[in-house]
């Protein structure tokens, strides 16, 4: 588990983490969300001891990260994929680390494995792809079989095979009861993986939720509607909701009643329908709305 409690961090008169609290907990994926300049990657340094708060606390199940004997053991992290030294291998890298942290090196080849790169270990880092790299990352992460992993943008370079893969991966190390804790700016990625959100802007929590909570905190469900008699269904739809039109699909979008009493409605004035499909609102929807006033950086 992992715990901030009133977590700050100033740069002069900068506030990157203002007063921030949350809790990360085992067993789930949590997603960590927030606009540019947030403090999403300032936050996740501090947890992992390279950065020193200017107030309040951040400990990993009650230690802080700088107590932990052999953290790799502990703690997994990938927060820059691209870290690793040019000259050296994969196989040279990650056996570097577990040297390091008393980690048995025939580790190293298990992890090589489960990310795929077991053909390239011998190469060196620096001719490696974005890809290649976050996956060298992921294993470096996952070296000390650690309880609680990190991850900084970890899809950044995957093809769509390698983002199904880490999806996946996540999903199975948090069934095994670990805490997994991934930053990321990819929004309908974020909605298939993350179970939790912990959501951010200018320094300060804006939302600890599940997912799904979040959406529906945020948005507002419609149901799209197609029929030959449009103008009759909008004229009895208005009474009961909101109606407007979809011009390009040439549909009725509702808000504020259910497609099972729009059908309902349909079927008693004998009005045939070609299409009734509820629209769930989706986490971009929900992020855009609950974080427009905590945007920094806008275009023009």
């Amino acid at each position: 588990m992992i715990e901030a409690v009133r977590l700050q961090k100033h740069y002069g008169k900068t506030k990157a983490v203002d007063d921030l609290s949350f809790t990360v907990r085992p067993g789930r994926v949590t997603g960590f969300l927030g606009p540019n300049g947030a403090g999403k990657s300032t936050t996740m340094r501090m947890i992992l001891g390279l950065d020193t708060p200017t107030g309040g606390d951040v400990t990993i199940d009650g230690k802080h990260y700088a107590q932990l004997k052999q953290p790799l053991r502990k703690v997994g992290a990938l927060l820059d994929a691209k870290w690793v030294h040019p000259n050296r291998s994969a196989r040279a890298h990650l056996k570097w680390l577990a040297v390091s942290n008393k980690i048995p090196v025939s580790r190293v080849r298990e992890v090589l494995e489960i990310v795929g790169l077991t053909e390239v270990a011998h190469k060196n880092a620096g001719g490696f792809s974005l890809g290649m790299s976050q996956r060298l990352g992921i294993a470096g992460a996952l070296l000390g079989d650690p309880e609680v992993l990190l991850f900084d943008e970890p899809v950044n370079g995957l093809d769509p095979e390698g983002i199904l893969w880490i999806r996946q991966f996540m999903h199975r190390l948090a069934n095994e009861g670990r805490t997994v804790f991934v930053s990321s700016h990819l929004l309908s990625e974020m909605a298939q993986t993350a179970q939790d959100l912990i959501v951010i802007g200018k320094g300060q929590l804006i939302a600890q939720t599940s997912t799904e909570q979040f959406i529906a905190d945020a948005t507002q469900d419609t149901v799209r509607v197609r029929s030959p008699h449009a103008a009759k269904l909008r004229e009895i739809l208005a009474a009961h909701a909101t109606v407007t039109d979809d011009s390009a699909s040439g549909s009725l979008v509702v808000h504020g009643i259910a497609a099972q009493q729009i059908g309902e409605l349909a079927a008693e004035n004998q009005i045939v329908l070609h299409e009734l499909s509820p629209q769930r609102g989706s986490l971009e929807e929900a992020f855009m709305q609950l974080t427009k006033e905590s945007v920094e950086y806008h275009a023009h």
